[in-house]
């Protein structure tokens, strides 16, 4: 089991920048799938970035080129860099991990004003 506790969320004017934290319980040098969707109000959860079984990383493209994923195996913690931020990027995000099944963490909310 996999437990995924997400911070870093806040409130930020739109062309600011915020770094999600998603911190694992155990170990994730052995999870290949990781990655942030996100909900905005009455809309349904996207795919944000992830990191592919391939070893690739998949961005939506409405934050190619502004958001970047990461992570640090040591730490047992994945990130998301958002940097010129939109008020569409509004919403709560989600951290996932797929270890036989898909882990989700409880959510951060992001708001950006304009």
């Amino acid at each position: 089991q996999v437990q995924l506790v997400e911070s870093g969320g806040g409130l930020v004017q739109a062309g600011g920048s915020l770094r999600l934290s998603c911190a694992a319980s155990g170990s994730i040098s052995s999870i290949n799938v990781m990655g942030w969707f996100r909900q905005a109000p009455g809309k349904q959860r996207e795919l944000v970035a992830d990191f592919t079984d391939g070893g690739t990383i998949n961005y939506a493209d409405s934050v190619k080129g502004r958001f970047t994923i990461s992570r640090d195996n040591s730490k047992n913690t994945m990130y998301l860099q958002m940097s010129s931020l939109k008020p569409e990027d509004t919403g709560v995000y989600y951290c996932y991990a797929d270890r036989l099944y898909r882990y989700w963490g409880q959510g951060t909310q992001v708001t950006v004003s304009s």
